[in-house]
């Protein structure tokens, strides 16, 4: 901030207040493209949306380069701008969690979301169709893992 500019954008609050209001949120449910010469919904109505709900949020920061439909897609641009891994989490992280979710096709999906403090994380459920808060690990307090961290990405623009 200085004298000719005297407001100054606080990118980490808003970042996080951001992905905290997306709960329930029904704006990352569609993208549609050709497929083979036919109209789809690529994320199938919200059931696989969890990359395009991630990325889209980053984009809006400036903290990667393009959105993204896919978890691999997401993973690459954020390792190309200037994202770490990191070994515990931290509030406003990346997580990304091991494949599980299977498409109607019967192919399994990495899943990817935003670890908001406290043990707790923001992604979407593939069964809401929209963003969730949840458990970081999708288990339970006290109860064992139910679905394995892969991935933990930090980057020093949240720090300023």
């Amino acid at each position: 901030m200085n004298e000719s500019n005297p407001v100054q954008l606080l990118v980490f609050k808003s970042y996080m207040q951001t992905i905290l209001n997306s709960t329930d949120s029904k704006v990352f449910r569609n993208l549609y493209a050709l497929v083979n010469g036919e109209e789809k919904d690529i994320l199938n109505d919200g059931e696989l949306s969890c990359a395009y709900f991630v990325s889209h949020i980053l984009l809006i920061y400036g903290l990667i380069t393009e959105g993204h439909a896919t978890v691999r897609g997401t993973v690459n641009d954020l390792m190309d701008s200037g994202w770490k891994v990191i070994d515990q989490p931290r509030t406003g992280a990346i997580l990304v969690w091991e494949a599980s979710v299977k498409d109607d096709e019967g192919n399994l999906h990495d899943h990817i979301g935003f670890y908001i403090g406290n043990d707790k994380a923001v992604s979407n459920s593939t069964t809401k169709r929209t963003p969730q808060e949840h458990y970081w690990t999708f288990a339970p307090e006290g109860k064992q893992d139910y679905r394995k961290v892969t991935a933990i990405f930090w980057n020093e623009a949240l720090e300023n």
